[in-house]
């Protein structure tokens, strides 16, 4: 990381069939090798089949996935005194997000199926359900922050 320079944060451009940067968000996420158009193909399958399951805005289910699976607290090590303690910090809205969407993808990607269109959609369903593994995995990270709150006076 460099010591001069802060880094510029890059302008997310909105996906060209949903008009969403959500969306967006979610291919570079699936992507694989560099193959854009793949990863595109994939999601827009898996909100496809979401369209079918469900009968509600692909859109909207996996914005309430998302808001479902955004973590508001998760812990950091930091070393003081020879000893590393987990400090419990605040999460920004878009690392909650990146990192919902983070824990989406790996989940899906774990199921068992053959596709990964299919298997992403479940996960994004189940995670809107309030029941997926990116959701066990929020509750997860809470609790553990919930256990280190003694040591949240370390905050940087």
């Amino acid at each position: 990381m460099s010591r001069r320079n802060i880094s510029k944060k890059r302008i997310i451009h909105p996906d060209p069939i949903y008009n969403s940067r959500l969306i967006n968000m979610l291919t570079v996420r699936v992507l694989k090798n560099g193959k854009k158009g793949l990863a595109q193909k994939i999601i827009y399958k898996s909100l496809d089949f979401v369209y079918n399951k469900t009968n509600e805005d692909p859109l909207k289910v996996l914005e309430k996935a998302v808001r479902n699976s955004t973590p508001l607290v998760e812990v950091k090590a930091k070393r003081i005194g020879g000893s590393t303690y987990q400090v419990p910090m605040e999460v920004r809205a878009y690392r909650g997000t990146n990192l919902a969407l983070k824990w989406i993808t790996k989940f899906a990607l774990e199921r068992t199926g053959n596709s990964m269109s299919i298997k992403l959609a479940n996960e994004i369903i189940d995670a809107a359900n309030d029941n997926g593994n990116a959701v066990r995995k929020r509750e997860e990270t809470h609790k553990m922050a919930e256990a280190n709150k003694a040591f949240a006076h370390y905050r940087y």
